[in-house]
């Protein structure tokens, strides 16, 4: 299991795909990009929150991104979010150039804990082409 609020875990990620090109180098930047978008909508749905004051907000953002966890597999990288005790799956990355209907970098929605659903991407991490929500990736 990789943390992603620590440099160095995504660096071992990297490692874990056994190259260490510019694509790879990309790939993982546009993971910590997806994972800010992730928090940023995260930060602005507590902003509007009337139950909580600024301290609580922010610490609570603090909590939700140190809770964000991505775990690489041989086809997909999937990403955890974890609020409080349960840990539920937020997405899927495609990590493969391999695969006869995505692209590498699509981010797919989760059909169970272990598996994508594979009918339409949400997205492209690679091409810098997503619109997330803090919940998961958005519905078409």
């Amino acid at each position: 299991m990789l943390k992603i609020n620590k440099k160095v875990d995504l660096a071992c990620l990297l490692r874990y795909y056994n190259s260490i090109d510019s694509k790879e180098q990309s790939m993982q930047n546009e993971i910590q990009n997806l994972l800010n978008a992730i928090v940023d909508d995260y930060r602005l749905f507590l902003l509007g929150s009337r139950y909580l004051d600024y301290d609580n907000k922010i610490s609570e953002v603090e909590r939700f991104a140190d809770g964000l966890v991505v775990k690489p597999g041989k086809k997909y990288i999937k990403i955890e979010k974890q609020l409080g005790t349960q840990t539920m799956v937020w997405g899927f990355v495609v990590a493969v150039d391999t695969d006869k209907k995505f692209r590498k970098g699509d981010i797919l929605m989760a059909a169970g804990y272990n598996a994508p659903a594979r009918n339409k991407p949400r997205g492209n991490i690679l091409d810098n082409d997503f619109d997330v929500n803090w919940g998961g990736p958005k519905y078409l």
